[in-house]
Parts: structure tokens; C-alpha cells; sequence
């Protein structure tokens, strides 16, 4: 009875301490549980391995966004590089535009200086030519209406100028003439207003129409007074007022040349004329 009893008493205890045991070894991890120290090191390794892989993963995302920007960067000169050849481009067609009209502009200086040389060799003595009586309207000095006027397009302003100047180059006096006149409507206060004015003034010249011509280089002396292009329209005045028989006029054209633009090609050539007048 006593061996059954306390066979009886025992089994609860025994059960406690199997339930506790349980408990704990599920709570260890499985290398833990069996001691096994092969395994746990290979477990620290593999851990480790893990570690070093998130760590050079986090390093090639921050790489991978340094070579992102370098990407933008590289784009952003190749960009600029287009660019660049673009107006490189641009730059040469000037080059030779302005060789080409700077050789115009020599041809002509000599045809204007031949004229007035043969003008002046022909010329006789007669009475002073009336002034036009047809005279451009005066038009407002630049800048008077800078306020109001709307900003404009700095490329189209170009391409109105160069259109023009293409059609005097060849020749084309009419087309010239309604190309400069537009573009002075337009553009009044443009820094190219007074060469359009005084290719409008040697257009009428080349035509003839000797009275128009004087009158529009008239124009450019007195609305444009600091221009680079006075002594050349003082020039032509002198050539016209040749071609219109007022040789003392033109005398003192070519006088006021000299006085007042000594240094310049037109000068020279005035100085070279009034000798011939002699």
C-alpha cells in the first residue's frame, strides 16, 4: 500500500518537471538544445556572412544613387556640349557674314569714290539744287518709346536684319528697301536701326533716285549723331549732292568729314576728293 501510494505521490511531481523541461528547450534553439558546438559556430558564420552582405548591399545603394547624380551630371554636359557646337556654328556663319558684307562694304567705297570722282571732274559750276521737298518723315530719336514698346525678340530682330541685308547683297535695291523700312518699324530703338537707315539711304543711291537717297542719309545724320555709320552717310551725301549738280554743297560735306571723323575711312577718302577739287 505504501509502495502504491507513494508511486501515486511521485507521478505529478514527475510530470512538473518534464513540463519545465520541455519549456525551456523549446525556448533554446536547436544547436543550443543538443550542445552540438560544430553547428553553433557554423551558425555564427552564416550570421555573420549575413551581416557582411546587408552591410555591402547598403553600400552599392548608396553608390548606386552617387552614380545616379554622376549619370545627371554626365547628361547635363552633353547637353551643354550640343549647345556649345550649336552656337559655335552659329558664330562661324557670323564670321562670314561679316566678312562678306565687310567686303561689300570695300566694293562699295570704291564704286562711291569712283562716282563721286567722276562727278566731280564733270562738274560745273550751277545753281545750288533745291532741298527735297519729299522727305522722310523724321521719325522719333531712340529710345522715346522704349516705355511702351513691348520686349521684343532678339533672334527675329537678327533674322528681319539679315533677311534685308540678304537682298541688298544681291542687288535687290526694291526688296532691300521695303525689308529695312519694315525693320525699322519694328525694331526703332534696335542698335542696327542705323545701318538699316543708311542701307535704306545707298539702296535709293544705287537706284538713282538721288533726291530720296539724300534724304534719308539727311535723316540717319540727324537721328543717329553718334552712329559709327555718320562718316559713311555723310559720304554719300557728298556723292549725291554730286549727282544732283551742288558741287559747293558736296565741298562742304566732305569738309565736315574731315573736321569731324579724321581717322576714318571716309575721311580719307573726302580728303582724297577735295584735292581732286582743287
Amino acid at each position: 500500500m505504501w509502495s502504491m501510494a507513494t508511486s501515486d505521490g511521485l507521478r505529478p511531481r514527475h510530470g512538473l518537471l518534464l513540463a519545465s523541461v520541455l519549456s525551456f528547450a523549446l525556448a533554446q534553439p536547436a544547436w543550443a538544445l543538443f550542445g552540438n558546438t560544430e553547428l553553433s559556430n557554423q551558425m555564427r558564420a552564416l550570421q555573420q556572412q549575413v551581416d557582411a552582405i546587408d552591410a555591402r548591399l547598403g553600400k552599392l545603394e548608396a553608390a548606386m544613387q552617387d552614380n545616379q547624380q554622376m549619370l545627371n551630371l554626365l547628361k547635363e554636359v552633353e547637353t551643354l556640349k550640343a549647345e556649345l557646337a550649336k552656337l559655335r556654328g552659329h558664330a562661324e556663319v557670323q564670321v562670314h557674314q561679316m566678312d562678306t558684307l565687310g567686303k561689300r562694304q570695300n566694293d562699295l567705297y570704291a564704286d562711291l569714290d569712283q562716282r563721286v570722282a567722276d562727278l566731280a571732274k564733270a562738274a560745273r559750276p550751277a545753281p545750288v539744287a533745291e532741298a527735297p521737298s519729299a522727305a522722310p518723315e523724321a521719325a522719333a530719336p531712340p529710345g522715346a518709346a522704349a516705355g511702351n514698346s513691348p520686349q521684343l525678340d532678339p533672334l527675329v530682330e537678327s533674322r528681319s536684319y539679315e533677311a534685308a541685308l540678304t537682298q541688298f547683297r544681291e542687288a535687290n535695291y526694291p526688296a532691300a528697301i521695303v525689308g529695312f523700312n519694315g525693320f525699322l518699324k519694328a525694331y526703332p530703338d534696335s542698335a542696327l536701326a542705323s545701318n538699316a537707315q543708311y542701307w535704306v539711304g545707298y539702296s535709293y543711291y544705287a537706284l538713282k533716285d538721288y533726291k530720296t537717297a539724300l534724304a534719308h542719309q539727311q535723316k540717319l545724320v540727324a537721328i543717329y549723331p553718334a552712329s559709327n555709320k555718320v562718316p559713311d552717310a555723310l559720304f554719300n551725301i557728298a556723292a549725291n549732292q554730286f549727282a544732283l549738280n551742288d558741287p559747293g554743297s558736296a565741298r562742304k560735306t566732305l569738309e565736315d568729314i574731315v573736321a569731324k571723323h579724321p581717322g576714318t575711312q571716309a575721311a580719307t577718302l573726302a580728303e582724297r576728293r577735295l584735292a581732286e577739287l582743287k
